[in-house]
C-alpha cells in the first residue's frame, strides 16, 4: 500500500531550533477517526562512519549523552546539512571526532532512526585507508576516542554496551558484509 491514508487537518510548530522543529498534527487517523500526531523533524541528515583500518580495528567514541542521562559508545557520528553531499559531512565528522582522514569511502546502510515519531534519516559509511590527525571536537562535545578490534566492537553490540540506532545497525550491517567477503 502506498497511498497515505493519513489526512492532516491542520498543524502547528509547537517549538523549534536550529537543529529540530517539533509539529502538532490534528489528523484523521486511517479508518476516518479524529486523532492527534507530533512529529519531529530533522533539519540536518544523520552521519556515521565506521573507520576500519587493515588490522581490522575501528573507533569508537565515549560521551554523556543529554537526552539519556547516560554515557554512550557509539561509531563517530553527527548531523550533515541537507545542502551538503552526505559524504562530505561524514569526513568532517570523522575528521573532527576522531582526527581520521581515510581515501575510501563506502555507503553501508541508510534508515529512518526512528518512524513512528520523527523524520530523521541516517546514512552510514565505512572509511578505509587511514592516516591519523588530529580530533577537533566541537565545543559541546566532551569525547573519549577508543581504538578496538571490530570483533570486541561487534561484543559490544550483542552485550548492549553500545545501544545507539545509528551504531548498532552500522556495526551488525558491516558484520554481515563482512562475514559474506564483500569487505
Amino acid at each position: 500500500m502506498t497511498k497515505n491514508p493519513w489526512t492532516i487537518i491542520d498543524q502547528e510548530s509547537v517549538y523549534e531550533n536550529e537543529w529540530i522543529e517539533l509539529l502538532h498534527h490534528n489528523v484523521l487517523n486511517p479508518s476516518g477517526g479524529k486523532g492527534i500526531y507530533g512529529k519531529v523533524h530533522f533539519k540536518n541528515l544523520a552521519i556515521g562512519i565506521i573507520p576500519l583500518d587493515e588490522n581490522m580495528n575501528t573507533w569508537i567514541v565515549g560521551q554523556y549523552r543529554f537526552p539519556l542521562n547516560r554515557y554512550s559508545w557509539e561509531i563517530p557520528e553527527g548531523g550533515g546539512s541537507l545542502g551538503t553531499e552526505p559524504q562530505v559531512s561524514a569526513e568532517r565528522e570523522l575528521k573532527e571526532e576522531v582526527g581520521l582522514i581515510a581515501k575510501r569511502y563506502k555507503k553501508i546502510l541508510t534508515m529512518h532512526l526512528s518512524n513512528s515519531v520523527s523524520d530523521e534519516y541516517g546514512i552510514v559509511y565505512l572509511a578505509r585507508d587511514l592516516q591519523q590527525g588530529i580530533a577537533t571536537p566541537e565545543e559541546s562535545e566532551d569525547l573519549v576516542v577508543k581504538k578496538i578490534t571490530f570483533s570486541k566492537v561487534f561484543e559490544m553490540v550483542m552485550n548492549e554496551e553500545i545501544t545507539d540506532s545509528l551504531s548498532v545497525a552500522g556495526i551488525l550491517k558491516l558484520k554481515l558484509l563482512i562475514d559474506k567477503g564483500e569487505i
